[in-house]
């Protein structure tokens, strides 16, 4: 069973179900068909499946032109969940939240581990690649496949294999981002090479899958416990007159010991803002408090009010009061030369200043309306042009996300007052203010 799957990955003549098509499951999707893989993506929302199939794409990064190239050859996307049994790897691409209380989310994972289950056969890899906490693929996946009378290791095939994508980032690609793969089984985990082999450049394996799922815990921590202590350092910098970018930038020119972190006005993202709840929450299971990471996290979320106090004391400064002031935000995306608006610190700023009576407008080149954001307050905006007059309208700029398509010379001339959270203007201009 396990050798005649490998070979059909081998040959390329396997076909690959990705469950979830979005900014992890597209790309997927893409690098698989480029290499001659038939590909058939589900997806539960039905608006998405038909655009696909239109060879359409919703994702800014990510051309139509690709989406219509692949659809002409080798992808279709469905919701019809009864053609799993047509793929010879299942892979998971679902999205894994947190709920009012910061705890972990399932409910997509479950519900989709629900929704395939009866469609699987022997013979089939099923991979989960959503970031969660140590223990999920065999505490939610496995005893759901197992009741379908299907052996993890003998007639299927269960890992699980974090995704690494960086919307945006033009350095690397699906291709290039080393994949870590763990498998309930050895014979699992040697099915799971197979199917990634062929698409990605270097497959890392480790000794299970909670290694796996804690290695992608691992990543996003490191990252949002270093974006702490920086933001820590910020402050601190800002107390004593000194430009933190400044420091950072010189600190970075350390050749070893050392690597550069940028503060910001709060975390963004589907992975940074929510990954390190997912372990705590696990580590009490365990007896363990992790403060370390923790404390980060307080550190993370208490920036939004950072900058929404340095906007007060501003504006104060200026013989204005935040309440009618018109106040401009400048990016909504959680990060730079995206249209990605998850997690975006920037919301929690806009939602802040508002209820303390902000007249809050909005640009951003890469999010052309302000969507719907489920939990989130419903602003009925559209981005402004960034004209001299436009700019010389408002009471106050705040930067929450600098895109490389600003044009900062023309904010920095005709604005009156700039909140720059991202170190994007001069630090001496009299009319800036680092936050």
């Amino acid at each position: 069973m396990k050798n005649t799957t490998i070979q059909k990955f081998a040959d390329r003549t396997a076909t690959i179900a990705i469950v979830g098509l979005g900014y992890v499951g597209l790309p997927l999707m893409l690098r698989y068909t480029d290499i001659g893989f038939k590909v058939l993506g589900f997806d539960i929302d039905r608006e998405k499946v038909a655009r696909l199939n239109r060879g359409e794409s919703y994702i800014e990064h990510i051309p139509a032109a690709k989406i219509a190239a692949a659809r002409a050859g080798l992808f279709e996307a469905t919701d019809d969940f009864a053609r799993i049994g047509e793929a010879d790897a299942v892979i998971l691409c679902v999205p894994t939240p947190l709920n009012k209380y910061r705890e972990p989310d399932m409910s997509y994972v479950v519900s989709t581990t629900e929704a395939v289950a009866p469609y699987l056969r022997a013979g089939q890899v099923v991979s989960l690649e959503s970031t969660t906490y140590p223990g999920t693929t065999e505490e939610e996946l496995l005893p759901r496949i197992e009741a379908r009378g299907l052996k993890a290791g003998q007639d299927i095939f269960l890992v699980y294999s974090p995704e690494r994508e960086d919307p945006g980032n033009p350095n690397f690609e699906t291709r290039t981002i080393p994949k870590v793969i763990g498998g309930h089984t050895p014979a699992c985990l040697e099915a799971g090479i197979a199917l990634y082999q062929p698409a990605i450049d270097r497959v890392v394996p480790v000794s299970s899958t909670k290694a796996a799922e804690l290695t992608k815990l691992l990543e996003n921590i490191h990252r949002a416990v270093n974006i702490g202590l920086v933001n820590e350092m910020k402050i601190v910098a800002d107390k004593m007159g000194i430009d933190i970018h400044e420091v950072i930038d010189a600190a970075a020119t350390k050749p070893f010991g050392f690597v550069p972190y940028y503060p910001g006005p709060g975390l963004g993202g589907h992975c940074i803002p929510i990954d390190p709840f997912y372990l705590t929450w696990k580590a009490r299971e365990y007896g363990v408090n992790t403060r370390f990471i923790e404390l980060a996290g307080e550190v993370n979320s208490a920036m939004p009010d950072y900058v929404i106090g340095k906007v007060a004391l501003a504006l104060n400064a200026h013989k204005r009061a935040v309440k009618d002031s018109k106040i401009l935000i400048l990016g909504i995306a959680y990060k730079k030369n995206v249209d990605d608006m998850r997690e975006s610190p920037s919301v929690e700023v806009m939602e802040r200043l508002a209820k303390l009576g902000a007249d809050i407008a909005y640009a951003d080149p890469h999010v052309p309306v302000f969507p719907h954001l489920p939990g989130h307050t419903r602003f009925d905006l559209s981005s402004e042009p960034l004209t001299a007059e436009n700019l010389a309208g408002f009471d106050c700029v705040v930067l929450t996300t600098d895109h490389d398509k600003f044009d900062y010379p023309l904010i920095a001339q005709h604005a009156k007052l700039i909140i720059d959270t991202r170190g994007r203007f001069p630090k001496d201009a009299p009319h800036v203010v680092k936050a």
